[in-house]
């Protein structure tokens, strides 16, 4: 992603990333927000799981990390 960004704010183009990757580039001018109508919020992640019994290892570590991830 930051060779999109570097390509975008040296002219080469338009970037499409999350607006939270672009936010040091547009707060000091390197490059403009596009279509801001068609840029919604982004709401945070969710998850849906059918049954809380028996979760993969994995799934468990997945949650927990996106559970703390939303705590900062």
């Amino acid at each position: 992603m930051s060779m999109v960004l570097q390509a975008a704010s040296e002219g080469l183009g338009i970037a499409c990333v999350m607006a939270d990757q672009a936010a040091p580039y547009i707060a000091d001018g390197r490059l403009v927000r596009l279509l801001d109508d068609w840029c919604p919020p982004f709401a945070g992640y969710h998850l849906y799981y059918p049954d809380r019994r028996q979760l993969p290892p994995a799934f468990s570590l997945l949650v927990a990390a996106l559970r703390h991830g939303a705590h900062r």
